[in-house]
């Protein structure tokens, strides 16, 4: 009888058909999630129109779906902890892609407002879970990279949704863009039957037959057998998840972590959302405004793909300090205007810096924990960050209510990409991932 450490068997397998399912899954699930985040800020500037209202109230609405953001990121970051993270990627997508769909029916501002609010819900918990899942799974010389990869879906869905808004809103009208959220409920059954759920939970769950199918995909030039004892790298375990988040010295670096996610959603979500009006208040079109919201996810994707690919080679706190502090350079610059192919290619590295740091730093931290507190650590962060993320389109509506100069507005965004960077910089390395070993044996499971 042999013992078989899952975390070596996955962090030393090659990339094969069961890696890429798992990432064309987790792909398409973070487009229609990065969508249905961005589909707002494309429908503002109707929407202010439609129900007559000012910027601070059209910015209180974008922010009702990042509040139940804040709450599913938490919930159910900490529930994939303790039932799996399979289970709560199927509860989150039908949450996030049913409540979107029906913003498309919603006749009054409160209506509207609500379906957000529970829209965020599911929005907040899907990412974490997504991210998580992937890291758990990837082989360990392209975890970064794919994580990175899966997370330009977002970018790739924030693309979308302009790009709908340009073509559909002016024949069918607003709504429409809202009723295209609804395609992933079609493909849920499929994606429910082909996901795996985490080797960590499978072990904890007793679930060896199971757990050993699942290796086999993983690594098929490997042979196990029913009678194997499976060892599981594990650190210790707590009835309550989030408690592991300051155990081994790692107080320090959630503190960082949450103030890097606090600060940089902050500037995501409030370009998501007022960056077309801020160029329209500079004087360009609506159809030219949505493109620069194009420009900036298109840059995310770029920066996303080069970066993640560099974390793998040099370690990602190397490259995300320097992204961070270039995303407060570019949006400073990007308010004192200038050449049009100037502008775009600002625009370009603050969506690189801004949207695709996040995308890394979420990739970072899926590797900073142990996999029994990955989904807690990812969803209290992006639960944190959410909170940044409401201030956002709160912050945007303000300032444009009080007609600052447009470079002031740009700088406000701009100064939350040096509080990240410096975060980021006091975290210490030497704390990630420390680790026990919990063996399965054909009489359970026991701690080693």
């Amino acid at each position: 009888m042999d013992q078989i450490n899952t975390t070596e068997v996955i962090a030393e397998s090659k990339f094969n058909r069961f890696h890429l399912g798992l990432l064309i899954w987790g792909f398409l699930i973070i487009a229609f999630d990065g969508y249905d985040l961005v589909v707002y800020g494309t429908a503002v500037p109707v929407l202010i129109e439609k129900w007559n209202l000012t910027s601070v109230e059209a910015g209180a609405m974008g922010s009702y779906g990042l509040f139940g953001m804040m709450f599913g990121a938490i919930f159910f970051g900490t529930l994939a902890d303790r039932i799996g993270r399979k289970n709560v990627v199927a509860i989150t997508l039908i949450f996030f892609s049913l409540f979107t769909f029906l913003c498309g029916f919603a006749e009054t501002p409160t209506l509207f407002s609500t379906f957000r609010f529970l829209a965020g819900v599911g929005l907040g918990g899907i990412m974490p879970n997504i991210i998580a899942l992937l890291t758990d799974y990837a082989p360990k010389s392209m975890r970064s990279l794919i994580v990175s990869i899966v997370l330009c879906g977002y970018s790739v869905g924030g693309i979308l949704a302009p790009l709908l808004g340009i073509f559909l809103m002016p024949t069918f009208g607003w709504e429409s863009i809202f009723w295209f959220a609804g395609l992933p409920l079609l493909a849920l059954p499929l994606m429910y039957k082909q996901l795996p759920e985490t080797a960590s939970y499978l072990i904890k769950t007793g679930k060896k037959e199971e757990l050993i199918a699942v290796l086999s995909k993983v690594s098929p030039e490997s042979t196990f057998n029913k009678d194997d004892e499976i060892v599981e790298l594990k650190t210790s375990e707590n009835k309550v998840p989030i408690i592991g988040l300051f155990k081994e010295n790692r107080a320090l670096s959630t503190g960082m972590f949450w103030i890097a996610f606090f600060s940089c959603l902050l500037m995501i979500y409030g370009l998501n959302t007022w960056l077309p009006k801020l160029m329209v208040e500079a004087g360009y079109g609506l159809n030219s405004s949505l493109g620069f919201l194009i420009v900036l996810q298109s840059g995310a994707i770029i920066g996303t793909l080069i970066i993640g690919r560099l974390c793998d080679k040099y370690g990602s706190k190397k490259m995300l300090v320097p992204m961070y502090a270039s995303g407060a350079v570019a949006l400073t610059l990007l308010g004192f205007g200038g050449n049009t192919f100037v502008i775009y290619a600002l625009v370009a590295v603050a969506g690189a810096a801004t949207i695709g740091s996040q995308n890394i730093v979420q990739a970072y931290v899926s590797q900073y924990y142990p996999a029994y507190i990955r989904s807690t650590a990812l969803g209290t962060a992006s639960g944190i960050g959410r909170v940044g993320g409401m201030l956002g389109p709160l912050l945007g509506g303000f300032l444009l209510s009080i007609s600052l100069p447009i470079h002031l507005n740009f700088m406000a965004f701009a100064l939350p990409g040096l509080i990240a960077a410096a975060a980021l910089a006091i975290i210490p390395e030497k704390h990630a991932d420390s680790d026990f070993y919990l063996v399965a044996s054909p009489r359970g499971f026991e701690k080693h």
